[in-house]
């Protein structure tokens, strides 16, 4: 079984790269997870010259990834102001009906996120257990990224959302006390019902939070205005074609996201123009 998800991945990560991989990229965004070691594997057997390309972190294991593919590695915070990257591959924990996401199950969702809104395309790869109709199908919780000293503060605050059993991310194995992110901060893992679509909403369903029932940028936007929240683990709202059409760089949201099938096939499910 893990052979035909590992098998799914690559397959995924290839076509991605195949149909997306801009000619002459100056700087690229690389996510974390998994499904992107197949990604950057992709891009080196384009067989095309990179020495020109700079490839963008979304945290310390990809620039490791990155490095040992024998790419140039330039931390976010390194490119010069102003710089768009031309794309940025990036990974799921769960993708619904309209391409909204659930990420932040390995802890950097908010330098993903820096890193797909400064990007002028972003493109999802997953293997197809990430493949839902709504969010928090499969997928049981929303990873919250917090500042230590208001950790306590929050969880609260989440619960009174609705937040069935907020928890302060645990560090693995034998170290003790909540995990720190790159930023030093602290991960909530906040459980929440299925969340909403804007087509729920549109179809008469409450997504304002009645009941802890949210529609998937009504939720994002709650969360992201509790004092001490740096970022929500929701990538939702406009992609980046629909940012710079209203004059922004880029988006959350994906333009397509690929899914390695268990078949060896990929799935592609492509957000609304």
């Amino acid at each position: 079984m893990a052979e035909l998800i590992e098998k799914a991945k690559r397959a995924a990560g290839k076509a991605a790269v195949e149909n997306h991989y801009p000619k002459d990229a100056k700087f690229v965004g690389i996510g974390s997870g998994s499904t992107i070691v197949y990604v950057v594997e992709a891009i080196k057997e384009l067989g095309i010259d990179t020495s020109g390309t700079c490839y963008v972190p979304t945290g310390f294991q990809s620039k490791q990834l990155i490095v040992s593919a024998g790419l140039t590695a330039v931390d976010f915070d390194a490119i010069p102001e102003g710089t768009v990257l031309d794309i940025a591959f990036d990974g799921a924990d769960e993708v619904d009906d309209e391409l909204n996401l659930i990420k932040g199950g390995g802890a950097c969702l908010f330098q993903e996120k820096i890193v797909a809104l400064q990007a002028k395309e972003f493109i999802c790869v997953a293997d197809s257990r990430k493949l839902q109709s709504r969010l928090l199908s499969n997928w049981k919780y929303i990873p919250i990224e917090v500042a230590p000293i208001a950790a306590k503060r929050v969880l609260p605050a989440l619960r009174q959302l609705g937040s069935i059993n907020p928890v302060l991310r645990p560090q693995t194995g034998s170290k003790l006390g909540p995990l720190k992110t790159d930023q030093d901060f602290y991960i909530i893992d906040a459980p929440f019902p299925t969340l909403l679509t804007k087509a729920d909403v549109a179809a008469g369903k409450d997504g304002s939070g009645k009941d802890g029932i949210w529609e998937v940028d009504a939720l994002s936007l709650a969360i992201k205005q509790i004092p001490g929240v740096l970022d929500v683990g929701i990538f939702s709202g406009v992609t980046g074609p629909q940012a710079q059409a209203l004059g922004g760089i880029g988006g959350q949201k994906p333009v397509a996201a690929y899914f390695g099938m268990p078949d060896g096939s990929v799935q592609v499910r492509k957000a609304d123009a």
